[in-house]
């Protein structure tokens, strides 16, 4: 898998379709997630393109949110984006937008861990500490439960991941908060160069 895209021109392919703070950050923090798992998983070698899918995954979301996933393909394009990390980003709105089904085990993490930073993330903010460094599985099991909590992050969805990843919830949700803290440094000082 070859991302025929630079980090530095997928950055501002981002920055041209998207302004907001929140997704901003949201891309970064997708993108650590999936370099982590890259890595986990023995995948050590194809981290840039996994980290550069979570990175652009989003890219139709802030301008063209009724078309996102259907949209992207045209935005990717135009920017240089190989037709394999189209398909690659386009798959994690399989069922919701498209009919890009997840086939490589990395678009199904990207399934998986996309609704589900946003709701570590919004737990995150819940604690004293702001972070998940310190964040136990309990706590976030807590609020998972809570269908009112983070409403728009779908449960339903990540729990399809799991299944696609053919895990227990549980391990993906523990594995998500590890990627969560491995990269939770660097996305705070990134942001603060983008926002």
């Amino acid at each position: 898998m070859e991302s025929k895209i630079t980090r530095e021109a997928a950055v501002a392919l981002l920055k041209k379709y998207n302004k907001d703070p929140f997704h901003l950050q949201h891309a970064l923090t997708v993108e650590g997630v999936m370099r982590w798992y890259a890595r986990e998983l023995g995948f050590a070698d194809e981290e840039e393109f996994w980290g550069l899918v979570g990175l652009l995954h989003d890219i139709d979301f802030e301008q063209y949110p009724e078309q996102h996933c259907i949209k992207a393909p045209e935005l990717l394009r135009e920017g240089g984006v190989g037709e394999d990390m189209i398909h690659a980003i386009c798959s994690h709105a399989y069922g919701l937008h498209v009919d890009v089904k997840p086939e490589h085990l990395m678009e199904k993490v990207l399934f998986a861990t996309d609704e589900l930073t946003g709701l570590i993330g919004a737990t995150a903010l819940m604690r004293p500490s702001k972070s998940v460094q310190d964040m136990e599985l309990k706590s976030l099991k807590k609020k998972y439960k809570v269908k009112t909590f983070a409403a728009g992050c779908s449960r339903e969805v990540i729990e399809q991941g799991a299944e696609m990843l053919g895990w227990p919830l549980d391990d993906l949700l523990q594995k998500t908060i590890y990627a969560m803290r491995d990269c939770e440094a660097r996305v705070a000082e990134e942001i603060k160069t983008l926002a």
